[in-house]
């Protein structure tokens, strides 16, 4: 993949963060096999994101640091550059007899305020995704960031992806004419590596190679910046490729760069 392409894949991916974005944006597709996961059978389709909800603990441990514990559940698959939202009908995702999706995210990283911005940037963290069969997986939030969610029912659940953390950053805004009341209060967006496993090519199956890194953004609802908070919100995900180690670093940094400047005329 040329540098321009590269930009293009991160110019993409950026425009999720910010909320209105004037121009529309092309992601790119990515085709699933749900086979027979759930009780049904259902077809090959092409999307090129995926939306959902999220619930993060996070904890400040000390002046200027946190820990994060996330747990995603995703919601739909979008196609048409993230304009046309496929049916669990279609899909299987969330469909009364098909399966589920969710992902944990656990990181750390610094944080700082000015002007009453706080600036929060991810230095470091892991993801794994997971096919939930029967959707019938019950969540435990941890008591902390540091901690780690815990799941029952979910022997049957399916391992899809493994990723670790390339950048990340998030604002929190509340003097933003949308943080009322006290919801879309600023934005963030991150890029991690994505692997998928021998269960995962089967799910996720073109292209192939698939996609080895995958850019999540959301927003932010208010909460205060001390001790342990528990913040939900919204978070969608698309996916692109980035050859070498050193260019994928740059565009994780442009990628940052871009959603911050749009955040900004938003």
């Amino acid at each position: 993949m040329k540098l321009n392409k590269i930009v293009s894949a991160v110019l993409g991916a950026a425009s999720i963060f910010a909320v209105g974005a004037a121009n529309a944006a092309t992601f790119p597709d990515f085709g699933v096999t749900p086979g027979a996961y759930g009780s049904g059978f259902y077809s090959p389709f092409t999307a090129d994101k995926i939306t959902g909800n999220y619930v993060e603990v996070v904890t400040f441990t000390g002046p200027g640091t946190f820990d994060v514990s996330l747990r995603w559940n995703a919601g739909q698959f979008v196609a048409d550059d993230g304009v046309t939202a496929l049916s669990g009908a279609t899909t299987g995702l969330g469909s009364l007899f098909g399966y589920g999706l969710y992902a944990f995210f656990q990181g750390t990283g610094t944080f700082a305020s000015a002007g009453g911005v706080t600036t929060f940037t991810l230095t470091g963290g892991s993801l794994s995704v997971y096919l939930d069969d029967d959707q019938n997986t019950t969540f435990v939030q941890p008591g902390s960031g540091s901690g780690a969610w815990t799941t029952g029912l979910s022997g049957d659940d399916v391992l899809l992806a493994t990723g670790t953390a390339i950048s990340g950053e998030g604002n929190l805004d509340p003097s933003l004419p949308t943080c009322d009341p006290g919801i879309n209060c600023g934005s963030f967006g991150q890029s991690t590596s994505f692997n998928l496993t021998a269960a995962g090519a089967g799910f996720f199956t073109s292209p192939v190679p698939f996609y080895n890194v995958s850019f999540e953004s959301g927003q932010l609802n208010n909460f205060d910046v001390s001790g342990t908070q528990v913040i939900n919100g919204s978070m969608d995900t698309v996916f692109t490729t980035v050859p070498e180690p050193g260019t994928l670093a740059l565009a994780g940094i442009a990628l940052l760069g871009i959603g911050a400047v749009r955040r900004r005329k938003a």
